[in-house]
């Protein structure tokens, strides 16, 4: 209110207002309360958290599976005390997913669900799909950004597109069944997907973003990182298996030619976390470079070794993927395979820590021999 010299004969009056001010003020209707900063996480298994139920792996079928399996309650089996209600409908949003282990100040929000494709990010309204009885994940984002004032939200998409299951699959039977080799004809099917893929990835950050001006929110109000995808397995001369006989099937849980696991390794990441890069750096997202995350800590690595009754699973000791589950453990599901387990993730929510703290730029993650998650650091891509 403008101040004026006053005359004697208004003090008085002036004097009741200033007293009545206070009244007035608590009467008033309360300012709305900020909403609560959250972080999202989007996407497919490698970020739901798909197989977070095992501490390493181990061959032991005794109860609690030599102490890899968190499922054991004891005297049965129930996987939803890691994967809580999204185990009924197979999302497998595990409660150690990168998302949740990470050390992060907002609200930690899991939207992704194991097997999802580019074609189930969109809205609804722009042609995006339901999966496993969910809503678009777009959709659900919108709904989070109505509540939430969204920091960050992490996006692994488009391993599905390109049919990673069916590289696995087709690996895997020529190994055990035809005696050749995969890494040629799987070469080609990915080259001839990968187009189309990274459209796919490209659309899924064009759609996070337009849910988010939607919901009124500033382009630097909140950040978006697009995320690559590990190697499972390591390349032939770190396997500690042998490639002849029956051990990389029976015990390892890799059954991958020499050849095979090179061209995975070496090749076949590299040219999906480049190709992502390059999907990032167009959409101007930040991305995480993952492809030598689980370096050294890959199934059947030479650093590593199964746990046992005698050698209970250690960060430091056990593989940080699940191992490929025939069936003839009889353990878990297949689908858990060659993703991220238990120490897997607790050192993706390590990265996606360490990725908070930066405000931009691009980033390589990987661990430290001999170290748990802690060892985990970023480098400038």
């Amino acid at each position: 209110m403008p101040t004026r010299r006053r005359t004697s004969r208004l003090l008085a009056p002036l004097t009741a207002v200033a007293l009545a001010l206070p009244l007035a003020v608590a009467s008033a209707p309360a300012r709305a309360a900020a909403n609560p900063t959250a972080s999202v996480a989007m996407g497919d298994s490698y970020i739901s958290g798909e197989a977070g139920r095992w501490k390493g792996n181990s061959l032991t079928t005794a109860t609690g599976r030599a102490g890899t399996d968190r499922a054991w309650t004891g005297s049965s089996y129930d996987p939803s005390r890691i994967y809580a209600d999204s185990a009924a409908n197979g999302c497998d949003r595990s409660d150690v997913a990168e998302i949740r282990s990470a050390a992060l100040t907002q609200n930690q929000i899991n939207l992704a669900c194991s097997g999802a494709t580019s074609a189930n990010i969109p809205r609804a309204a722009s042609g995006g799909q339901a999966y496993k009885g969910e809503a678009p994940q777009a959709d659900q984002l919108a709904a989070v950004a109505s509540r939430y004032d969204v920091k960050l939200i992490t996006l692994s998409i488009g391993g599905n597109d390109l049919g990673f299951a069916d590289v696995i699959i087709s690996c895997v039977e020529d190994y055990e069944l035809w005696g050749s080799y995969c890494h040629q004809d799987q070469q080609a099917a990915i080259d001839s997907r990968m187009s189309q893929a990274m459209a796919g990835v490209g659309r899924s950050v064009d759609e996070i973003r337009a849910v988010m001006t939607a919901a009124g929110k500033a382009p630097g109000s909140y950040r978006i990182v697009l995320q690559s995808y590990p190697s499972p397995i390591p390349r032939s001369s770190e396997n500690r298996y042998p490639e002849s006989g029956w051990s990389r099937t029976s015990t390892g849980g890799c059954p991958f030619w020499d050849q095979d696991s090179d061209w995975a390794r070496d090749r076949l990441v590299p040219q999906i976390s480049d190709q992502l890069a390059r999907v990032a750096a167009a959409k101007g997202v930040q991305f995480l470079d993952l492809r030598d995350m689980l370096q050294g800590r890959e199934v059947c690595s030479t650093a590593t070794r199964l746990a046992t009754t005698a050698n209970p699973p250690t960060a430091t000791t056990s593989e940080w993927a699940r191992f490929l589950d025939l069936g003839t453990t009889i353990q878990g599901a297949v689908e858990e395979s060659f993703h991220p387990d238990y120490y897997g993730q607790l050192a993706l929510g390590r990265c996606l820590t360490l990725l908070d703290a930066k405000t931009g730029g691009n980033w390589s993650c990987r661990n430290t021999p001999g170290r748990d998650a802690t060892g985990m650091y970023l480098t400038a891509r």
